[in-house]
């Protein structure tokens, strides 16, 4: 994708921190950012620190003679390709809603012609007063987008929605609004996060899978333009903005919710599904009463990836996942050909890999073709070049 040029508008928050890394992960992906610093921001990082990563003089004073004489305003607010607030405080929340512009960062707001996104962040009793949802339906009307805010702790010491979205969900937000992408037009499933097999009310069968690794997968979808539908598990990390969610618990759930989103130009099934359910789960908590262990009866759960590939549907590309402890190109590559799918995302998974739930992936991808060693790196890298990868098979 082309490199953009954002306008970073970095609020007066605690999360300005993670502005830095957004501004490092934009430039590695060959976007230039220009940064815009509130007053209140530089309590929190440093023009020269912002400067540095950017590679770009920071703007800051309304009233500066030099920038108004060299740029001014007006134009700097227009030679972007698209505006970012990170982080939108509550206070810039209210001054965007309100049309405000007493210094430079609402300024830029008021007198832009580009699409504007921000990625709110502040306290959680802040973000769900009426005043802020009040300021939110107001940006939503006028055509603002948003990335998140998250749950999660904060530094306050609360946790609740609130929390600045991670860098590279706002990426991922920021591609999707400024460029069309070679996936324009075209419809990817994404499944994601593990299944919960209910033994009883309160217990459930299911494995260690984090949702992390499909997540980013959609991101870096939405990223290249594609619609995105996103069917979940109880995955520990949130869902990406701007895809068509449909959360689910079981791996019976998992594939109603498959074959409603069905047709698709592809499949990427991430998903940790569990091979069983119970036979027949309990109505009523199972009681430790001294008679003995209860009899767990097992029954194997539907194989999605299996029932997609043989049935009339069946994406152009359909992209399976082998989470593997032992063997992990031979037994990938017999399950690409068992299951029917065109590509394979092999890894190992042993515990003493820390893949699983990590951060970090380091896989193989298995297909007709044969296997091709990827190098251990990041699961939002990950995603992306298998992404790009897809985008060229989809033509």
């Amino acid at each position: 994708m082309a490199g953009k040029k954002i306008l970073l508008i970095i609020g007066g928050g605690i999360a300005a921190f993670k502005s830095l890394d957004l501004i490092r992960r934009l430039r590695e992906r060959g976007h230039s950012v220009t940064p815009v610093l509130t007053k209140a921001a530089t309590e929190f990082v440093t023009p020269l620190s912002v400067s540095a990563l950017a590679g770009e003089k920071v703007y800051q004073d309304l009233f500066d003679l030099n920038d108004e004489a060299e740029m001014g305003h007006i134009e700097l607010s227009r030679a972007a390709d698209l505006v970012v607030v990170a982080p939108a405080t509550a206070d810039l929340m209210g001054k965007m809603a309100a049309g405000l512009a007493n210094d430079l960062a609402s300024t830029l707001l008021m007198a832009t012609d580009k699409r504007v996104l921000i990625a709110p962040s502040m306290n959680v009793r802040m973000w769900e007063h009426a005043a802020t949802q009040r300021n939110l339906a107001t940006l939503h009307e006028d055509g603002i987008l948003t990335c998140g805010p998250n749950e999660g702790d904060m530094a306050c010491g609360e946790f609740g929605f609130g929390r600045m979205a991670e860098p590279m969900e706002i990426v991922g937000a920021i591609e999707a609004a400024v460029n069309d992408g070679p996936l324009k037009g075209r419809h990817v499933l994404v499944t994601s996060g593990p299944t919960h097999e209910p033994i009883d009310p309160v217990r459930y069968i299911a494995n260690r899978s984090s949702g992390a690794q499909g997540a980013a997968i959609a991101r870096a979808l939405l990223s290249l333009g594609a619609e995105v539908t996103f069917v979940t598990g109880p995955a520990d990390v949130v869902a990406p903005m701007r895809v068509n969610l449909v959360a689910v618990q079981t791996a019976q759930q998992m594939l109603e919710a498959v074959n409603a989103a069905l047709p698709a130009d592809a499949a990427v099934f991430a998903a940790a599904v569990a091979d069983w359910r119970m036979e027949h789960a309990a109505d009523q908590k199972i009681k430790k009463d001294g008679n003995g262990l209860p009899v767990l009866a097992f029954a194997e759960n539907p194989d999605i990836l299996a029932t997609v590939c043989a049935g009339t549907q069946k994406p152009k590309l359909v992209v399976g996942f082998a989470a593997e402890t032992q063997n992990v190109v031979e037994n990938a590559t017999a399950k690409r050909k068992r299951k029917g799918c065109d590509w394979i995302v092999a890894n190992d998974v042993s515990p003493s890999t820390g893949i699983m739930g990590g951060s970090e992936n380091d896989v193989t991808l298995i297909s007709k073709d044969g296997a091709e060693d990827w190098p251990r790196m990041g699961k939002d890298q990950v995603a992306q070049r298998l992404a790009e990868k897809i985008a060229e098979a989809l033509g």
